[in-house]
């Protein structure tokens, strides 16, 4: 019984527990292909809802979008026009001061002429107001006025009298200083006469000397004719020129009228050179001292010394430039000149 016990465990058929086990299995297999799928149904109807949702929203997006551009420029436009608006509500306010400060003047001088008025009224009726003897004092005020006026005739004639007086005697003076301006050319030409006299008696006299020079209407004398070196002090030859010129002066000068008032000039000259002794401490000291050492000298000789004048120039106008020996030598001068005073 044992043995038939083994045999008949031996022989059990496993085949169908994995049937079942295969097909449960399959089962599980087709439930899960199942629930894929109707996930995969669910999950595409939720993009597709999704994806028309989306463009829902798309399309509402870009309506806001229009919307926005549109509030935009609407703000803008009314910006524009709130900005308009201020400048002009700022002019209005202007405009509004100005006409309120013209308003305020304007009342100003409405008072001021009100209270003109009110004077005028307070005057006039003060004038209603006079007494005889107010009146009285205004008629001696008009006689009085009365004469002033006729004092102020008088006087006008008595000014257009004098005027007449004084255009006459304007007249009276230019006629004398006519006469005058006459008078004067023929001194002038009187002078000139002598004067060209002179020149040509003196270029006579001095025609031997080579050395004097005449410029224009000057004769120029050189210092070595009659002075030493650096000194003042007339040498004999010197003396000898003079004397000739004191002569020629004195008979010119007895010819010309005493109303003629001539001048004989004496220009003391020097070179650049300078100098400086105790008694000449420049060439101005130098210079004069010649001029006035030649004064004296014809003084001496009867030129009277009225008709003459002295002065001394320095080294400051030369007649020739350069510090040659002949440009110093010819600056170094006496000048002579014959003029009116």
């Amino acid at each position: 019984m044992i043995g038939s016990r083994r045999r008949s465990r031996s022989t059990t058929n496993v085949w169908p527990g994995y049937v079942d086990a295969l097909s449960a299995l399959l089962m599980l297999v087709i439930f899960m292909l199942l629930v894929y799928v109707v996930s995969q149904l669910y999950l595409s109807q939720t993009l597709s809802d999704r994806d028309t949702q989306l463009a829902r929203l798309n399309a509402q997006l870009n309506e806001l979008s229009e919307l926005l551009g549109l509030e935009e420029s609407r703000s803008e436009a009314l910006e524009e026009q709130l900005t308009s608006v201020q400048a002009r509500n700022d002019s209005l306010v202007g405009q509004l001061e100005s006409t309120r400060e013209q308003l305020m003047r304007q009342t100003a001088m409405a008072d001021a002429q009100s209270e003109r008025l009110a004077r005028l009224e307070e005057s006039i009726d003060e004038k209603d107001e006079m007494s005889a003897s107010q009146q009285a004092m205004i008629l001696r005020l008009s006689n009085q006025i009365a004469s002033l006026r006729e004092q102020l005739r008088q006087i006008a004639s008595a000014l257009e009298l004098q005027e007449q007086m004084t255009a006459e005697k304007e007249q009276e003076l230019e006629q004398v200083s006519r006469r005058l301006n006459t008078l004067l050319a023929e001194r002038v030409s009187q002078l000139e006469q002598y004067q060209s006299e002179f020149f040509a008696r003196l270029r006579d006299i001095l025609a031997g000397n080579e050395n004097v020079r005449i410029v224009g209407d000057r004769f120029l004398l050189p210092s070595e004719l009659l002075f030493a070196s650096a000194s003042a002090e007339l040498g004999e030859e010197g003396r000898r020129e003079l004397d000739k010129l004191a002569d020629l002066l004195l008979d010119v000068s007895a010819r010309i009228p005493d109303d003629v008032d001539w001048i004989l000039r004496i220009d003391g000259h020097t070179d650049v050179i300078p100098i400086n002794t105790p008694r000449f401490p420049s060439n101005w000291e130098l210079s004069t001292a010649r001029a006035v050492a030649v004064v004296r000298y014809l003084a001496d000789q009867g030129v009277p010394e009225r008709r003459m004048a002295a002065a001394g120039f320095g080294e400051f106008f030369p007649v020739a430039e350069g510090t040659s020996p002949e440009a110093l030598q010819r600056n170094r001068r006496i000048e002579l000149k014959l003029t009116d005073r």
